[in-house]
């Protein structure tokens, strides 16, 4: 059985300086961890709030570490230094915007503050890009809600099928006529 590779991006000046550990990178590996029956290997990075390392590294995890799925988180708010959406576009050849009004929608659920988020998606090559929120409750809450429509996003371009736990979360893919 293949390995597929995917990427974990967490944005944070304080995480990637070591000012404090990144609960929200390790919220998503082990989300993922539940989600997925397939063979994955994580490729992980902290990077700072900075556009240009948050392009590179991207670009790196989708061009040369053949990610098929990139998820960060952080970086989706209003500050000055919150710049994760713009750095997605710079990179992707296509915006995916479903995924960040569908996750807004569901946390507007929880919080009122949540439609300050900016989270976005986009694809680049054969590759998907999903900007989460920063806080681990949060990253849950939008994980569970676009999901479902990972698996069949990544077959649509070309890339490895992966399989779920459907105890935690049921893919849609269509039924063939």
């Amino acid at each position: 059985m293949l390995t597929t590779n995917i990427g974990i991006i967490t944005v944070s000046d304080r995480a990637s300086a070591g000012i404090y550990e990144d609960l929200s990178g390790k919220a998503i590996i082990n989300t993922l961890n539940e989600y997925l029956t397939s063979k994955w290997e994580e490729v992980y990075q902290i990077v700072p709030d900075e556009q240009e390392v948050i392009e590179k590294t991207i670009i790196d995890m989708v061009d040369r570490q053949n990610c098929c799925l990139v998820v960060t988180t952080g970086g989706t708010g209003p500050a000055k230094r919150d710049v994760t959406p713009e750095a997605t576009e710079a990179v992707c050849d296509r915006m995916m915007p479903g995924f960040g009004e569908l996750m807004r929608a569901e946390s507007l659920k929880f919080v009122p503050t949540a439609i300050l988020s900016r989270q976005t998606a986009g694809l680049r090559g054969s590759s998907l890009i999903i900007n989460l929120p920063g806080k681990p409750k949060s990253i849950r809450e939008c994980l569970d809600v676009v999901f479902p429509a990972v698996p069949y996003c990544i077959n649509l371009m070309k890339g490895p099928y992966l399989e779920c736990n459907e105890e935690f979360i049921k893919p849609f893919r269509p039924k063939n006529k």
